[in-house]
């Protein structure tokens, strides 16, 4: 069993930058895939970014220019550093991690259904 949890939302102006952790309890996670997701109110979830147990990445295309995801093993810690933040990204975030299934798509990577594990979510807001 692995608890994820997630810190660091907060709310912050439009342009500016936050970093997202997700600390994973229970269980080692170097070989899962981990994943992180937002849902805006009234909408669905969406993925965000995912990063595999040998570091490769993918990213939904509005964010792969302005976020990055990272893990560090050694302490079992996912981030999403998020840079020039806008107001639509306004949303919950959170981590999740799942079984690195080999031959996976790219946008397999990015469904929820392909995860497992969810932490309770970090809210982002951001003001114009």
């Amino acid at each position: 069993q692995v608890q994820l949890v997630e810190s660091g939302g907060g709310s912050v102006q439009s342009g500016k930058s936050l970093t997202l952790s997700c600390v994973a309890e229970g269980h080692p996670t170097s070989d899962y895939r981990l994943g992180w997701f937002r849902q805006a109110a009234g909408k669905s979830r969406e993925g965000l970014a995912a990063v595999d147990s040998d570091g490769s990445t993918v990213y939904e295309d509005s964010v792969a220019r302005r976020f990055m995801i990272s893990r560090d093993n050694s302490n079992n810690t996912l981030y999403l550093k998020m840079n020039v933040l806008k107001p639509e990204d306004t949303a919950m975030y959170y981590c999740a991690a799942g079984p690195d299934t080999p031959f996976l798509s790219r946008s397999s990577k990015l469904v929820d259904g392909f995860y497992i594990y969810w932490g309770q979510g970090t809210q982002v807001t951001v003001s114009s």
